[in-house]
């Protein structure tokens, strides 16, 4: 391929080539071809980068409030004009419908707002005459270099949960995005430099493990933000904080959704398919398994059925409802939990690897899928799957289905449809999992409040955006001030005495 089709880095304000020699190949899902190729940094690359950050960390570390303020005004104007543009770029790359591309847009556009609001929530607090003449007041500061990886079910979302606040605070910025789908991260670049941002404040490196190692032990980098796997949120979290930095490691996750016998089953049914088969499941926030109750499963199945069998999959540039996973390998990999699901004795209700799709042969297909009699000990259960493949586990009730979620490793979301008020409390209060949604299957909290979740979904103390995303880019200060009286009487050794 000429170099017209090989994307490079964003390094210190403009494309870089960089040093090294290796590049990957960038799909288009629904047509099964590579479209263009993309380099891989070496860690020479990631240091250049990086030493781009620490230098125009010096001047945008100490620049005012308003100046920051006006570039993330000035990147949400636009971002909105523009978001059509970075939709298309969405879809050809990650292969999701137009419409959910569109939806990742928006869902970025709050955080980037929630940052334009940064002065209220950076400032400090004071305390005056703590001892005679003695004020204590607290400053928050950037930390400095921050380092951005992010997964490729969200190539634009993810990215915008973690760099708006980091810059609007400070911080100055090195995002490796996957490498599946990469173009986002350089278009939102080019982008924040249209706004006015200075050279070097928000570099892109791409690459796989030897770019990610690079920074996570670059001893010029203040902290990691990552979003992926539990195995490798582990692994992101444990190299970090072993270097040194403050670390945000959010992981995998088996969401659940409880149906009891009082629920609006036409409501669950709804929920349930664009839960479970929006952006062709490919989200850590999707359902996955729905908990139903013995007395209702039958008719909810088939609600869910029926509603499936409107569904069309295909090019997400035709009008299609789900498009394809991302590559072949995965598509692989998700359609051979059909095949666990029938040896563990489990019922495959709708096969998505016999889709008619509208769209090129060659795309990496896999249409809806529904199992039943899921049992607990079988794969299709245990594991995060990632793909459009929707499971049913039959319970006898509340206690039996709070059991389950509970049990689980992961605590990213969860799920309860219910008409009954005092069951939905009860709920939120005992089930282990960061976000809970009441009739509401995917609660993905807005920008103002945080993103995370329990147990094996999120290493590090700190959730994405909202209060935790400006805690975890600044670093406080207390300062202890005294300013002496003329008459202050000389010499005094001792602690300062109340008076």
């Amino acid at each position: 391929m000429n170099d017209q089709n090989i994307l490079d880095h964003w390094i210190n304000g403009g494309p870089s080539a960089g040093t090294g020699t290796r590049t990957g190949d960038v799909y288009d899902p629904a047509k099964g071809i590579v479209q263009k190729q993309v380099r891989f940094a070496s860690a020479g690359d990631v240091d250049t980068a990086v030493a781009a950050a620490a230098k125009a960390f010096g001047d945008w570390g100490q620049s005012s409030i308003a100046r920051r303020q006006q570039v993330m005004f000035a990147f949400r104007e636009l971002l909105n004009s523009r978001k059509g543009e970075l939709a298309q770029i969405l879809t050809a790359e990650h292969g999701k419908v137009l419409s959910d591309a569109a939806g990742e847009i928006a869902r970025g556009l709050e955080v980037v707002e929630f940052a334009c609001s940064l002065p209220h929530l950076t400032k400090g607090a004071f305390s005056e005459q703590v001892s005679t003449d003695v004020d204590v007041y607290t400053l928050k500061q950037p930390v400095g270099v921050v380092g951005i990886i992010s997964p490729f079910n969200f190539p634009a979302m993810v990215p915008m949960w973690f760099f708006p606040i980091a810059i609007a605070t400070g911080n100055t910025v090195v995002l490796k995005p996957s490498e599946k789908d990469p173009s986002a991260a350089n278009w939102m670049a080019e982008l924040m430099a249209e706004a006015g941002l200075p050279a070097g404040v928000f570099n892109v490196v791409h690459g796989d493990k030897e770019a990610v190692d690079a920074l996570l032990v670059h001893p010029d980098v203040a902290s990691i933000s990552f979003v992926g796997s539990t195995p490798i949120a582990k692994y992101v979290y444990e190299t970090g904080t072993a270097h040194g930095k403050r670390v945000q490691a959010l992981g995998g996750a088996k969401n659940h959704m409880l149906v009891l016998p009082d629920a609006d089953l036409d409501l669950v049914a709804d929920a349930a398919v664009n839960a479970g088969f929006g952006s062709a499941g490919e989200r850590c926030m999707a359902i996955s398994v729905v908990l139903a109750v013995d007395t209702i499963a039958d008719p909810l199945i088939e609600k869910i059925t029926e509603r499936m069998a409107t569904l069309k999959t295909g090019d997400g540039r035709r009008s299609c409802d789900m498009g394809p996973l991302i590559t072949r390998e995965h598509r692989d990999k998700v359609a051979s939990y059909v095949d666990q699901a029938s040896t563990d004795g489990a019922t495959v209700v709708v096969d998505g690897r016999d889709v008619e799709v509208d769209g090129e042969p060659d795309g990496f297909w896999l249409g809806p899928t529904l199992i039943d009699q899921v049992p607990t000990t079988s794969k299709v259960y245990t594991d995060e799957i990632f793909g459009p493949v929707l499971s049913v586990v039959r319970v006898s009730g509340y206690p039996e289905g709070l059991e389950l979620i509970n049990s689980g490793p992961y605590g990213n979301g969860t799920a309860i449809f219910t008409n009954d008020g005092g069951a939905a409390r009860r709920f939120q209060r005992e089930v282990e999992a960061g976000m809970v949604g009441v009739n509401v299957p995917i609660p993905v909290p807005v920008a103002y409040h945080s993103f995370g979740g329990w147990k094996g979904s999120l290493f590090g103390d700190a959730k994405a955006y909202g209060p935790h995303g400006v805690e975890f880019f600044t670093r406080e200060k207390a300062v202890t001030a005294r300013w002496l009286d003329p008459s202050h009487g000389g010499l005094n050794l001792g602690f300062p005495q109340h008076s």
